[in-house]
Parts: C-alpha cells; structure tokens; sequence
C-alpha cells in the first residue's frame, strides 16, 4: 500500500496551477510505454480509446472487468503514476470501485458527472454525494480528477453550471475539476480561479503556455491522439487498396 500512497502524492504533486501536467493520454501497453518514453511524468488513460481499441463503443459499453485489466496492464508496461478515466465507475458502489481501481495500480482515476445512456447531468448533490464516498473509501490514495459535463451536455449557461459543480466537487473531496471542452480563454479563468483544474486540449483550446498563464493545473488529451492516429491508419489503408504507397511519394 506504501507505493500506491507514493503514487498518488507524486501525481497529486503534479497538478499546478499555472505550471500544469500535461497528459498525454494512453489506451494499451505500447501507447502507455511510448509516452512514458516522450518524457511525460505520468500516464492517463482514454476511456474512449481503451474501450475503441477493446472493441467496444464510448459510454461504459467495456465491460468493467474488461477496461480494469485494461487499466492494469498499462500500470505495468510503466514507471510513472497511471491514473485511468473510468467514465461513471461503471455501476460499482464506491467502496468496490475504490478498491477494484486500486488493485489495478492505478492512482488516480476521472469520474464524469452524467450519465453515458442518457446524456444528461447527474444531480448535483448525488455526485457530490458519490465522489465524497469514493475519497472515504480510498483516502490519499486516489488523485480524483472530477469531470463536469456543463459544456458537453449544452446546459443554458456553462460557466455558471460548471463553476457551481466544480466547487461543489472539490468540496466533496476530489482533487481537481475537468470542465471538459471549456475553451474560451475567459471562461477557463475564471474556472482555474475557484481551484485547481484539467482542460481539454482540442484544436480550439488555447495553447499551452496560454493555459499555463490562466492558471490550469492540468491538461490532457482525451481521445485526440487516438482519433488521430486511427485517421492516418486509415488514409494509409486506403492508399494500399487504391495500389499506392502508404508512405506517400
């Protein structure tokens, strides 16, 4: 248990407003291992990813026992902490789920605040209600990275919702709120003012160093790389059967 406590402060070390970890994140051994290698002090997993490259859909379609081993073995192709997106911790009561995480060497986990069948958000005293449940079960040993979906679900006002679920999210014992797709540069200040968060970086988020100044403490990629890598697999498929190089030239 001493090395999951370790993990878990070095990871919970890292999150610094205005000096964020960046993650890139991972979905199997060798992706986990390749970022490791880039230099990159911990490792994230891709809920969408790992479920895609299991072959399964987004939205707690992998089965549980599926995506821990998942976790698990991308725990031990690395060095670093790994923390895992769990999605809503797939219907496991938070004291199993704490300690079904854990014994995958996992030390820090994402856990998003609506519902992945209907798309809409949880009441918020629920969630907090969850999530404070999830930090008495695992004390210090779990970073909680708290999604809230205010942007993602198209709620009247984003920023106000986001602001209130982040606050009431910390309250409750996690460790830092992911307003997943803020990016309007003041939006995510004001956010990051309340305390410490994770912004997603897509094509319309604000560089990092930008980031940085408005005082993100975290920064991770979702399933970016991943859709990325899958587009350029696919364009050289296409090259093959249309009897070109893959490579180009």
């Amino acid at each position: 248990m001493a090395a999951v406590v370790t993990g878990a402060d070095t990871l919970r070390a890292l999150h610094r407003p205005g000096d964020p970890v960046v993650l890139a994140n991972a979905w199997d051994a060798a992706s986990a291992r390749a970022v490791q290698a880039a230099g990159f002090p911990a490792v994230a997993t891709s809920s969408a990813a790992v479920a895609l490259s299991l072959g399964y859909a987004d939205g707690e379609a992998t089965p549980v026992d599926e995506m821990l081993d998942a976790v698990a073995r991308i725990v031990r192709a690395v060095d670093v902490p790994v923390t895992a997106d769990l999605e809503r911790g797939y219907g496991l009561p938070p004291a199993q789920f704490v300690e079904r995480v854990l014994a995958t060497g996992a030390v820090g986990c994402n856990l998003e605040d609506s519902d992945p069948r209907t798309k809409r958000l949880v009441d918020v005293d629920r969630q907090a209600d969850f999530l404070a449940a999830v930090r008495a079960a695992a004390g210090p040993d779990l970073v909680v990275n708290a999604r809230v979906d205010a942007y993602l679900r198209g709620v009247a006002d984003p920023l106000a919702t986001a602001r209130d679920r982040a606050r009431r999210f910390r309250a409750a014992g996690a460790d830092c709120a992911y307003p997943i797709l803020a990016t309007a540069e003041p939006d995510i200040a004001v956010l990051a003012a309340d305390g410490p968060v994770n912004v997603l970086f897509i094509p319309a988020t604000p560089a990092l160093p930008a980031l940085a100044a408005l005082g993100v403490a975290r920064v991770s990629f979702g399933d970016g790389i991943h859709e990325a890598l899958a587009a350029d697999h696919a364009r050289m498929l296409a090259a093959i059967v249309a009897g070109a190089s893959p490579y180009g030239g």
